[in-house]
């Protein structure tokens, strides 16, 4: 696990899929309004099960789009059932700083057995609650971390040793990519996985100097008859 592709479109999906290079795919209600979802619930049911076939047995995180503690339940059971690979997504609290989200995380996983990525948190702290409360993985929006003008990195390493200490099972996301640097730098101080918007994956690849090196060695292929 260590790159996510973090889209709804399926010919990125299946582009990347092809190169061996993404190990899942996240998805939450913003990225699905830009790309034109629409129909509903039995429209993203219809997008998620196409995504979820794409990237099988990798996962694909759907997340709820209530915060009232039932209907987070009830469409956390439904949309867990859609693929056996799908986690679901929850906000680590509600609007205004409710609190049930945690205990709704806490019954999926150990009630339900459904795996819940818990999202929109921006501090070590935060994530560190998520995962006692038993989150199979916990995002860290590490962008909007680093927006505030707080260390992103600091706040993974000091996740990474509270993980490591307590022996819990969350992995470490880290969202809200600003700049391809912040890819291998998250990764290198502590988190399992980053997730990426499919331009990134294309920045990390392509290097003008390389580009550079391919078109001498062409040119010289040719020079030389071959």
């Amino acid at each position: 696990m260590a790159i996510y592709l973090d889209t709804s479109n399926i010919d990125e999906i299946r582009k990347y899929t092809k190169m061996g290079i993404i190990s899942g795919v996240t998805t939450n209600p913003t990225i699905l309004h830009k790309e034109g979802a629409s129909g509903g619930m039995k429209g993203l049911k219809e997008k998620m099960l196409e995504v979820a076939r794409i990237v099988a047995p990798h996962p694909l995180s759907v997340e709820v789009t209530t915060n009232h503690r039932e209907g987070m339940i009830a469409q956390a059971k439904e949309i867990a059932g859609w693929a056996k690979n799908i986690v679901i997504k929850i906000t680590v609290h509600g609007p205004n700083g409710e609190l049930d989200n945690m205990s709704v995380i806490h019954e999926l996983e150990t009630k339900h057995d459904i795996r819940i990525n818990v999202t929109a948190m921006m501090s070590a702290q935060q994530c560190f609650l998520a995962a006692l409360a038993g989150a199979s993985y916990v995002s860290l929006l590490g962008g909007r971390v680093n927006n505030m003008g707080y260390n992103s990195i600091e706040e993974v390493k000091k996740l990474r040793y509270l993980l490591d200490r307590y022996q819990l099972k969350a992995k470490i996301i880290l969202a809200s990519t600003r700049e391809i640097l912040n890819v291998i730098e998250w990764l290198c101080a502590g988190a399992d996985i980053v997730t990426v918007a499919p331009n990134f994956i294309e920045g990390m690849i392509v290097h003008p100097y390389t580009k550079e090196t391919v078109q001498m060695f062409l040119a010289d292929a040719a020079k030389a008859g071959h």
